[in-house]
């Protein structure tokens, strides 16, 4: 008897997932996230609306149970990481719109910190992240520098800063408890993952008070009692890739996963030793537990995944809905040579090129909306072989199988194009919720209800394995096609007048 909720404030999306102990999801409700997007490449969210959301959706499923509700032991939080809101203290209201990761405002100040000798260096060296406007401190200071009193505000210890989770930890709690876990500690630029502390020089380096930043603690313990809800508390914080990983029970060093949510992310678990790139990946923590050794991961994003199907539905419009990109794709035997780079937020690993912009090659008068749906899904799968190569690189691991979840791994010929770009076999398994899972069952850590991680991984089970089902000079020729597109993106957007971008 048990049921373990875990509240999964996404990018497009807040939803509550009950579990059973098994991982067996009981039930769930979720509602779409608005998204703002007040200039180009600025991409904002409205706080208030993540709580007001979670907390929906939170009552929605504790309904649903019925009498079983009174089995929930805890709550985990998952969310979009990188992602910041800034509040005040004494009101709870937000000063400014939560920016998203997606968000490219801070592109020519992050490229002028890169020009100066050693910075990205120390950067890297200290965080594993590198000098991108993706992290949370260049946002932070945005707000700062652009809010009006807010840097007086700041100074004063008036004001907090947080990702999702702390903003949400904070608002349940009602105000009690103001605290990040490690995992989203690490992506905001401004955390040592080695000596696990907020970094002096880095809040020097974008003026940012330390009297403002939230206690960093392990990703299960006990956080505190949500508000109005009769003793149930929150017992883990993990953000979602990190989440994933955990849920799909890749525990050892070496194993792997790609969640296809509204970016693609590919993490790696490298145990207690953190591994350096040479390629462009992160190296960053994927968990602690209450307590024990820090966990880490090398990790590669991929900016537009998921989100690239959804231009199809709303830009496009050349569906009505994202599972209808399938049949669109299926109906026609390949691309037509078509050739989509999804760069709409620049290029992610291995790239990182804040100025790259999405672009379609190859187009011909016989070009239809199916053969550029079907070179929008190849475009994910190759973006997902870029960071797959600089991973194999990096960790000296030639990956056997590759453990995949999120809502566009459904998609079967998604599936089978990864496996076929890749040459490797892809493994999808029968429950796609590990991100949701794998807080719940962090939170299950937490409060006790399991005692190791092995009563985790056992309840992982495959629903499909798709295996590599094209020659090695067809593959060979598209790679060398998709080189070329990104090869002309790259740089695309670095003019003078950045307003027109």
């Amino acid at each position: 008897m048990g049921i373990l909720l875990a509240l999964d404030a996404g990018t497009s999306s807040c939803r509550t997932v009950a579990f059973d102990l098994t991982g067996r999801p009981q039930s769930q409700s979720q509602q779409e996230l608005t998204q703002h997007y007040p200039r180009a490449g600025w991409v904002e969210h409205d706080p208030l609306e993540i709580r007001d959301l979670q907390m929906q959706t939170l009552r929605a499923v504790l309904q649903d149970l019925g009498d079983r509700a009174s089995e929930v032991v805890g709550v985990g939080i998952t969310n979009q990481r990188e992602t910041i809101v800034v509040w005040d203290l004494a009101t709870g209201e937000p000063i400014y719109n939560a920016i998203v990761w997606q968000d490219r405002r801070t592109t020519e100040a992050m490229a002028a910190l890169h020009a100066e000798t050693g910075v990205a260096e120390m950067v890297q060296q200290r965080t594993g992240l590198v000098l991108d406007p993706y992290f949370s401190a260049s946002k932070l200071k945005w707000v700062l520098d652009h809010v009006n009193g807010a840097r007086a505000a700041a100074a004063a210890g008036k004001l907090a800063f947080g990702t999702v989770e702390c903003w949400l930890l904070w608002s349940l709690t009602g105000g009690q408890r103001h605290a990040t876990d490690v995992s989203n500690a690490a992506r905001t630029m401004l955390y040592d993952i080695d000596r696990m502390c907020w970094d002096d020089q880095l809040l020097a380096m974008f003026n940012i008070p330390a009297a403002m930043l939230p206690e960093v603690v392990p990703c299960s313990g006990v956080f505190g009692e949500i508000d109005g809800l009769g003793g149930i508390a929150v017992h883990g914080m993990i953000g979602d890739q990190q989440s994933a990983l955990f849920g799909q029970g890749c525990l050892s060093a070496g194993e792997a996963k790609t969640t296809y949510g509204t970016g693609c992310f590919l993490l790696m678990n490298t145990g207690e030793c953190r591994a350096e790139s040479s390629h462009g990946l992160l190296s960053t923590i994927a968990w602690q537990f209450g307590g024990g050794e820090v966990q880490y991961a090398l990790e590669g994003s991929v900016f537009m995944g998921g989100a690239s199907i959804q231009w199809l539905r709303d830009g496009l419009k050349i569906i009505d809905t994202a599972a209808d990109v399938n049949p669109l794709a299926g109906s026609v035997p390949d691309a037509g040579g078509v050739v989509l780079v999804p760069a709409f937020a620049g290029l992610g690993a291995p790239e990182w090129d804040a100025w790259g912009r999405a672009a379609i090659f190859g187009m011909t008068r016989g070009t239809t909306d199916a053969h550029i749906a079907r070179a929008t899904l190849e475009g994910i799968a190759f973006s997902v072989h870029d960071v797959l190569a600089a991973m194999e690189e990096d960790s000296g691991v030639s990956l056997r199988e590759l453990r995949v979840d999120g809502g566009a791994a459904a998609s079967d010929l998604l599936m089978q194009i990864q496996a076929d770009v890749l040459n490797t076999a892809v493994l999808r398994p029968q429950m796609l919720e590990t991100t949701a899972w794998g807080a719940a069952a962090m939170a299950g850590l937490g409060s006790g209800v399991y005692t190791s991680v092995d009563e985790i991984a056992r309840h992982w089970t495959v629903d499909r394995r798709f295996e590599p089902a094209v020659d090695a000079d067809h593959r060979a020729a598209k790679l060398r096609s998709w080189q070329r597109a990104v090869d002309r993106v790259r740089g695309w957007a670095k003019e003078d007048d950045i307003e027109t971008q």
